[in-house]
């Protein structure tokens, strides 16, 4: 199966209202709660040793924090960039279905507490200017 790598949000095939009631809700320790992360891929998240293992919403927010830098005088990390850098850690965790689902939900979670942090409109790629 080809087709374009990394986080692309229209790929994610969560159903919009448990999209929706996740960002609009209060943030749970059960990772299942996240649109896109059921058993399976919660297992996975939880293989590791250390900070590796991800166990619960809170730290997976923080994982998804963490990789907003290292910004550096030539670089900072955009919201584009910072969304690929979360699906490959997704993908390198062993997660091979509905990461963009995953990285909708947290992004979108995470810019309601910190607005800036994700730009959803960077992605519509409609001919507006025409």
């Amino acid at each position: 199966m080809s087709g374009a790598q990394g986080y692309d949000p229209k790929r994610s095939r969560v159903n919009e209202d448990t999209m929706m009631d996740f960002i609009r809700g209060s943030v749970t320790k059960d990772i299942t709660d996240v649109p896109g992360i059921g058993p399976a891929a919660a297992k996975k998240l939880a293989a590791g040793e250390g900070d590796e293992k991800i166990t619960n919403t809170y730290q997976l927010l923080g994982k998804f924090l963490m990789l907003k830098g290292p910004d550096s005088d030539e670089n900072e990390v955009d919201s584009m960039e910072h969304c690929e850098k979360f699906w490959y850690w997704l993908q390198d965790k062993g997660i091979s279905a509905h990461r963009s689902a995953i990285v909708k939900a947290i992004a979108l979670k995470v810019n309601g507490i910190l607005p800036g942090v994700y730009d959803p409109e960077l992605y519509d790629d409609s001919d507006d200017d025409e």
